[in-house]
Parts: C-alpha cells; sequence; structure tokens
C-alpha cells in the first residue's frame, strides 16, 4: 500500500509498505480521509519527542471495513467507521474506572515514542482494535468524521471543567481545538466567551462560531481587559490549548479567585507557572488528557449541525501532497488551520 512516511526529522517519503497484518481483534480500515494535527506538526520536526522515525504518523481518520479480525463482533466489510486515536485494553486498572485514557501502557495510532511505535492513518490501510470503533451517522461525510477526534478532545476537556450557565469562559489559542472549545462552551450556556489569539483572522473565526468578544494578544494587557468583560473579577474558567509558556500564563490571569484553569495544549514539555498567584488565588489547575468516551456526543453534535466542523477546514487534498502541505503549516501559513489528506 502507499503510505506517507516520516523517514527522519522533517523529512517525508511516500512510499510502497506491507499492507497492516491485522489481530483476531482488530479491523483493517480503508482510509478515506485523514487530518493533519497539530501534534503531527509539532511531531514531524521531533520537538515533541513522540515521533520517532521511522513512523506512520495520522490519528484523526475515517474510512471503510475492508476486513475483520476472528473474534471481531458487531462489525462487517464496507461498515463507515471512524475510531479513537488512543489504544487501551479493556481490563487496565484505569479502563476499569472509566478512565481508559489514563490506562497503563496505552498507545495513540500514529505515535512512536521509546515505549511503542503505533503504525497510522497516513496511509491506504490502517489496522485498529475493534473496541475503539464508531459508526459514522449516514449523514456525516468521510472528512467530517476525521475531525471527530479535535471534537472530541474538546468536549473531554469541558467534561472535567465545573461550567454552570451563564458562566464566562476564556480560550487561550483560536487553532482547531480552541474553535472546538468555543463551540462547546456556546452548547454548554456560557455567557461570554472570550478568544485570545495573535491572529486576527483566527479571531474572526472564533467570533463567528460563538465568542461573544476576542482579544488579539498584542493589543495591550489582555487580563486587564478580560476583567473589564467579567464585572472586574476575571472569568470563571478559561482554557489554554497551545501548550507554551506565555499562554498558560495568560490562561492564568486571566480568570477570577476560585477559578479553574485547563490545561489542553502540551506543546512545551515544561513551563513556568506563577505559584504565589495560583496559590494565593485558589485557582484549580486541570490537566485535560485526550478522550474519554466523548466519540459518540462528538459524532452526534457534528450529525445534528450543532458543532460545525467545516469552518475550520482549509484544504483536502491527496496524500501524495501531503509533504508539502506539511511544510505548510510548519510555516504558519496564514489562512491554514487543518488539512485533510485523502488517500
Amino acid at each position: 500500500m502507499k503510505a506517507l512516511v516520516l523517514t527522519e526529522y522533517n523529512h517525508f517519503d511516500l512510499q510502497d509498505v506491507p499492507q497492516p497484518t491485522i489481530r483476531p481483534n482488530e479491523v483493517l480500515v480503508r482510509v478515506q480521509a485523514v487530518g493533519i494535527c497539530g501534534s503531527d506538526v509539532h511531531g514531524m520536526d521531533g520537538s515533541s519527542g513522540r515521533r520517532i522515525p521511522p513512523i506512520v504518523m495520522g490519528h484523526e481518520a475515517s474510512g471503510i471495513i475492508a476486513e475483520v479480525g476472528s473474534d471481531v463482533r458487531g462489525w462487517t466489510t464496507g461498515d463507515r467507521v471512524t475510531f479513537d486515536s488512543t489504544v487501551y485494553v479493556l481490563d487496565d486498572w484505569y479502563s476499569r474506572r472509566g478512565q481508559y485514557n489514563l490506562s497503563d501502557g496505552r498507545e495513540v495510532v500514529g505515535v512512536s515514542t521509546p515505549d511503542f511505535k503505533r503504525q497510522g492513518a497516513f496511509a491506504e490501510f490502517v489496522a485498529v482494535p475493534q473496541h475503539i470503533l464508531y459508526a459514522i451517522p449516514d449523514n456525516v461525510t468521510f472528512t467530517q468524521a476525521a475531525l471527530v477526534e479535535p471534537v472530541a478532545v474538546a468536549l473531554h476537556a469541558l467534561s472535567l471543567t465545573p461550567i454552570q450557565v451563564n458562566d464566562s469562559a476564556v480560550v487561550v489559542g483560536s487553532g482547531m481545538i480552541g474553535l472546538f472549545v468555543i463551540q462547546a462552551l456556546k452548547l454548554a450556556g456560557c455567557g461570554t466567551i472570550i478568544a485570545i489569539d495573535l491572529d486576527d483572522d483566527r479571531l474572526a473565526l472564533a467570533q463567528k462560531l460563538g465568542a461573544t468578544h476576542t482579544i488579539n494578544a498584542r493589543s495591550g494587557d489582555v487580563a486587564k481587559q478580560v476583567q473589564e468583560l467579567t464585572h472586574g473579577r476575571g472569568a470563571d474558567v478559561s482554557f489554554e490549548v497551545v501548550g507554551a509558556g506565555p499562554t498558560v500564563k495568560t490562561a492564568i490571569e486571566c480568570v477570577r479567585k476560585g477559578a479553574t484553569v485547563t490545561l489542553v495544549g502540551n506543546l512545551a514539555p515544561t513551563v513556568e507557572i506563577p505559584l504565589q498567584a495560583v496559590v494565593t488565588r485558589q485557582l484549580r489547575l486541570q490537566g485535560s488528557c485526550a478522550i474519554n468516551g466523548e466519540y459518540e456526543a462528538a459524532l452526534a453534535l457534528i450529525s445534528s449541525g450543532r458543532i460545525n466542523v467545516e469552518a475550520i477546514l482549509s484544504a483536502e487534498v491527496p496524500l501524495d501532497e501531503g509533504a508539502d502541505w506539511f511544510k505548510r503549516l510548519y510555516a504558519k501559513e496564514k489562512g491554514l488551520i487543518k488539512v485533510v489528506l485523502k488517500p
């Protein structure tokens, strides 16, 4: 089969590689659409440490079941499916507690670390276990289904965050995940949703998708501007969806005393935090890891039109153009948010 292989950092080759051999509990999916995730872009240069070459990346995908393993039940060839990015075992202690995203020995599709390597979906076929599969509703396209994973990431972040109707929320970063967080906050009934970013075009899109206010981070004292929009107190909750020191600091500075700051971005392995501000203002810093059962909700919200995934889609291109589009995303080409490859 054809696959886009990261052969060394910052270099891709479209190669002929062996088609995956499935295990008894797995299915072989013929990939129809696969999104380039921001984590893939940062993994490309080795900065994240989670894409060790050679590796076929890609974990946001949809397709058609081409083959089923001998132990697979309830799925058949021809089924339209998408799948979770986390591969976990069902009898793990965390999985039994309903926290499969934290399970010991978990793997991620299309990710390679010193602990594991799992080939991904930048290819014609990918093998995945049956228990991470989800059926695609009839009115949801393969491209839309390839964007379910980041929607589910956003929903998981909200599920961990104490939000009440009419609360105020700050979202630091208006990339793909941030834009889905904004849409989810609107659905959750937040009255004030403040998007913060450096890109005015992304801020305009954030406002179109549900942000009530936008702030360019270069426009001055961001925390003061947030206070002016929140009765002088600061936001009830904030979401950091970049994963860098300055943006984490902004997310902390923009909330009121006793608030929750949910950290979704994980670009930088370590960041500094204003410890005394966190302690003396009694803030709760909450990490949000991947997804934990939000796929069905994400699919339903896309199917019903309550979450708009097409708004963030920048291009749909053939797999053989993937290397070029990776370069364009890495260079932060203006206007690019999400690219979907079609094997």
